[in-house]
């Protein structure tokens, strides 16, 4: 269950993180100023749609966060690193028949070096496969 209260609070955390009135927020998620107000005041709880208004126009604000108060505002991105760069496996204009010899010497310079490669199997979202074995 949503405390109102609290819902309130974290709702005047968002105006005053983005430097919106009341009159202006209400405009930004397309309802009606009173909306704001009665919900502010305690007096309505917000209701489902008026909730995924707000997220949907403001993607930084967390669900649980601004229902419960469980999670962060605004909402943490996750960065997520790469450590080895994604290898090209085909030679330009060729990308549809066989992997370039790019290929052997950039797993080559990897922490492959000590293995071998038997075969190389690229799959499709349309459910097909290449299967590309070493000669």
């Amino acid at each position: 269950m949503v405390n109102v209260d609290k819902f309130a609070e974290r709702l005047n955390i968002i105006m005053n993180y983005y430097e919106l009135s009341a009159a202006l927020f209400a405009e930004k998620i397309d309802v009606q100023r009173s909306s704001i107000s009665h919900v502010l005041s305690g007096r309505n709880k917000p209701s489902l749609e008026f909730v995924l208004k707000i997220l949907k126009e403001f993607p930084e604000v967390e669900l649980y966060w601004l229902l419960n108060g469980t999670g962060s505002f605004p909402k943490k991105t996750e960065t997520k690193t790469n450590p080895t760069p994604p290898l090209n496996l085909f030679s330009e204009g060729n990308e549809q028949t066989k992997p370039s010899e790019h290929l052997k010497e950039q797993l080559t310079s990897t922490s492959l070096q000590s293995e071998e490669i038997d075969r190389i199997v690229i799959f499709f979202k349309n459910g097909t496969f290449k299967n590309y074995k070493q000669l």
